[in-house]
């Protein structure tokens, strides 16, 4: 049985938790209404409090906002990446600081929020190299006519970010952003503020005019149809889950305003005939505990052909079982809490359901102790597809395993969900990688890993998993605008 493991050398209680304010037209605030209490998931004890954004505060922002996009919509590209770049040469100087807070408000492992703020920084970078390439074009007319489709900044972003990637998502968002010209208004999760605000203070110590970035938090419902309801936000993106995607998108619709989604998924994971079940088992638990199962493109349905399946659900349980659970920063662990104890709730919730439809129990199901928010990471065998498990994204350490007879069949179960983010296969067969790249209902594809897209590659879902992509050569064209100019070289 997975144990919990003491940290060992770092106690959060002396972690330094930085201190957690609105950052609104250069000025931080910190006087304000509780909006709630920010808890370690790994003690439960409470890190520090989120001010909450009142009305004025919202209008504040809105205003500066307006006033930020003028300013940097006229800053030449050269001088934008510029300070994009000194924000990015800070935060790399503070990646230890950023990290620790990751852990401390997030619960992962260490070396995974390390990892995910090292890999933040890509970001940036790539977004800012391709606000230079970012070029317009000169159509050929007919005499005396000139022809251009210029690129422009779409306007003031307001951009909404989740509390399981808390540094990637809004880095995504904010670097885009500001590489195409735009202001932002950034709204992060409540759970993890702290790591927002340092990637704010970057820019501010960075030299980033007052304006162009801003940073509320508090209630989300009133933040969300305030900013969307404004003429002044041009562009609503979000990351999370399907529903809340669903609910700004509509207020984003009553407004007229595009949006850029990227929402929840249930990452299906095709085992076909003739690879080494037991194999990919190991590497399953492996990809199936990072960060605890709570990211988006967690493989979480494991639909695998009956003549490895045995063999793949041995070895997939026998390696989580050998998983040291335990505080983010123990240097012994290998997975750490959940985020909440709402995320323990619902893995309880998932294998009460799965024990009630007659799904086994290969490894895990439990609670650990009863402090700090820690789930065996745990793998249910022999799934009825009806069950929560197979239907319901569990955005844990918690995987539900079905056994099929033919590549089709497994096609089909995959597909056969409303969402469509991350999906996986394993397969020695050419023919058969060739038809799950065609046949998979998915935006992201890793084949025979459990790899997933950087930032010069598009990340992003199709049917209810979204809409529109982030990274890749493409990835400022939700921040812009075409133009059509057409000029008639004739006196008047």
């Amino acid at each position: 049985m997975s144990t919990t493991t003491l940290p060992a050398d770092v106690s959060t209680t002396q972690a330094q938790y930085p201190r957690v304010g609105l950052y609104i037209d250069g000025e931080w605030i910190y006087n304000r209404e509780v909006a709630v209490e920010v808890r370690n998931p790994a003690t439960e004890e409470v890190l520090g409090k989120v001010p909450k954004a009142t009305s004025d505060d919202l209008a504040r922002a809105l205003d500066a906002a307006a006033r930020g996009f003028l300013v940097w919509r006229d800053t030449p590209p050269q001088q934008r990446v510029k300070v994009i770049q000194r924000a990015t040469a800070l935060m790399r100087e503070r990646l230890d600081l950023i990290a620790t807070t990751i852990t401390l408000e997030n619960g992962k492992l260490y070396s995974n929020s390390y990892a995910e703020a090292d890999r933040s920084l890509n970001f940036f970078e790539w977004n800012a190299a391709q606000s230079l390439r970012d070029y317009g074009l000169i159509i050929p007319g007919e005499a005396q006519m000139q022809k251009f489709i210029l690129r422009q900044p779409i306007g003031p972003v307001a951009a909404f970010t989740p509390w399981n990637v808390p540094i990637s998502s809004a880095a995504r968002k904010v670097s885009a952003a500001l590489s195409a010209g735009c202001s932002v208004i950034l709204k992060p999760a409540e759970e993890t503020p702290a790591t927002a605000c340092l990637l704010v203070k970057a820019f501010e110590d960075a030299g980033l005019p007052p304006g162009v970035l801003n940073l509320v938090f508090g209630n989300p419902s009133e933040i969300s149809s305030t900013l969307i309801a404004s003429p002044i936000i041009r562009l609503v993106t979000f990351t999370g889950s399907v529903g809340v995607g669903k609910h700004l998108t509509q207020l984003a619709a009553a407004a007229m305003k595009p949006v850029l989604m990227e929402l929840g998924g249930h990452a299906p994971v095709l085992v076909c005939e003739g690879v080494d079940g037991a194999a990919v088992g190991r590497l399953a638990a492996i990809g199936k505990t990072n960060a605890s199962g709570q990211i988006c493109a967690s493989p979480s349905r494991f639909i695998v052909h009956r003549t490895v399946y045995d063999d793949f659900v041995a070895a997939f349980s026998g390696a989580v079982k050998e998983v040291r659970v335990g505080d983010g920063f123990s240097k012994t662990a290998q997975m750490g809490p959940v985020a909440s104890a709402r995320r323990l709730s619902a893995m309880q919730s998932f294998v009460e359901d799965a024990k009630q439809r007659g799904a086994r129990i290969a490894a895990g199901g439990n609670r650990i102790g009863d402090r700090g928010y820690f789930f065996e990471p745990t793998v249910l065998a022999d799934v009825p597809i009806d069950a929560d498990a197979m239907t319901i994204e569990p955005f844990g350490p918690l995987a539900a395993c079905v056994r099929v007879d033919d590549l089709g069949e497994a096609i089909a179960l995959a597909n056969s969900l409303s969402v469509g983010l991350a999906a996986y296969a394993f397969t020695n067969s050419l023919q058969d990688s060739e038809r799950v790249s065609r046949e998979l209902e998915c935006g992201i594809l890793s084949i025979n890993h459990f790899g997933t897209p950087d930032a010069d590659t598009p990340f992003g879902g199709v049917k209810d998993s979204g809409i529109g992509r982030e990274g890749g050569p493409s990835t400022l064209d939700a921040y812009m605008i075409t133009k059509t100019v057409l000029q008639k070289t004739v006196r008047i």
